[in-house]
């Protein structure tokens, strides 16, 4: 039987600006995404000194993901909340670097700490880890925002009982161009859960 799914909040990051629920929670005119991320990490108040050693795919999708996860109280139970994330470039960007780092290093070593980053669903551990999530999560690659998928797999999870809300979107970086749109889907809210109403806040 289909539950009644809302979306109950929804963040993007894109243009040098951090928006929760449409409205604009930070804004900056660094000109490069690196100056811009960290002046919006300290603008929240986060806690988590891990943030600055991520790669730029991680950053920007913890933090969009971090502002809606702060959206609950403090003593709401939110461990069974599932992750699917998707983006077009993979982790292509880090994987440039990685390879840079092997050409450059003597004897061909690569660099730990930026082979870390080497897997676009990485940023989903650092986003559980921050936010003590342990239900499912996955991380796919399309070639442009597929709602159609989104909904399906999110009220998959849902309505079969094994996912209390899901976080979904899109965080795609690539050569200092970025775009990160999240959501949160429950049974709680009042913007429908489906495929117009996300395309429609993607948009936005």
């Amino acid at each position: 039987m289909n539950k009644e799914l809302y979306i109950e909040n929804f963040a993007h990051i894109r243009d040098n600006k951090l928006y929760l629920n449409g409205k604009v929670l930070f804004t900056d005119a660094s000109e490069e995404f690196s100056g811009f991320i960290k002046a919006a990490y300290k603008s929240q108040d986060t806690k988590y000194p891990k943030f600055f050693k991520m790669d730029n795919l991680s950053k920007l999708a913890f933090l969009t993901a971090d502002v809606l996860l702060n959206t609950f109280p403090s003593e709401e139970n939110i461990e069974n909340t599932a992750i699917i994330l998707s983006n077009r470039a993979s982790s292509l960007d880090t994987d440039r670097k990685h390879q840079q780092s092997i050409k450059d290093e003597e004897n061909y070593y690569p660099s730990p700490a930026v082979f870390v980053y080497t897997l676009p669903n990485i940023c989903i551990g650092e986003i559980s880890i921050k936010h003590k999530l342990y239900s499912e999560n996955s991380f796919f690659i399309f070639e442009h925002f597929n709602a159609v998928h989104l909904f399906n797999y999110a009220s998959s999870l849902l309505n079969s009982g094994k996912a209390d809300k899901v976080l979904c979107g899109w965080a795609d970086y690539d050569d200092d161009k970025y775009d990160a749109f999240l959501y949160l889907v429950g049974p709680n809210g009042n913007i429908k859960h489906n495929k117009e109403e996300i395309t429609r806040l993607y948009k936005l």
